[in-house]
């Protein structure tokens, strides 16, 4: 107790700041929950890489579909969304789950992506949004191709 007390009034003498205040709970609807999906989607039609990432927090982390490096830093997921634009994605919804908490939705399930203009891809998500700076931020994307084969 006597050392909590030290370091406490060691903070205060040298100029230490008091902890931060939570931010209060952004509320969000499911319907809201399920917009973000779309936003990306439609950041996704753009073509523009940019348009992209700035649905991103700046410390999120990618682990892309088409791509076994992970992604931390706004020009490492920029540079994977170049190549993945490229194939002219249009993404759809199979099947979800959401999670909605205190500053913070999770979004999992299933997806596809027209890619080419010739064939879908399917794949399992997770997006971990946060309410950061007055919006929802992508704090988290997982993507992994879908199994072929159903294991036993």
């Amino acid at each position: 107790m006597a050392l909590v007390a030290l370091v406490l009034l060691s903070a205060i003498a040298f100029g230490g700041v008091a902890p931060a205040q939570a931010e209060p709970c952004a509320p969000i609807s499911e319907a809201q929950a399920t917009a973000l999906f779309e936003r990306w989607n439609n950041a996704l039609q753009t073509g523009d890489p940019d348009q992209v990432v700035a649905l991103y927090s700046p410390d999120a982390l990618l682990l892309p579909t088409l791509s076994a490096e992970p992604r931390q830093s706004p020009e490492a997921i920029r540079a994977y969304f170049e190549q993945f634009l490229s194939h002219s994605p249009k993404g759809r919804i199979d099947g979800r789950v959401l999670q909605l908490g205190c500053n913070e939705v999770v979004d999992a399930g299933t997806y596809s992506f027209w890619l080419d203009g010739d064939h879908w891809v399917a794949a399992r998500y997770t997006f971990v949004y946060a309410f950061q700076e007055g919006g929802w931020r992508i704090v988290h994307h997982h993507s992994s191709l879908q199994p072929t084969t159903q294991a036993a």
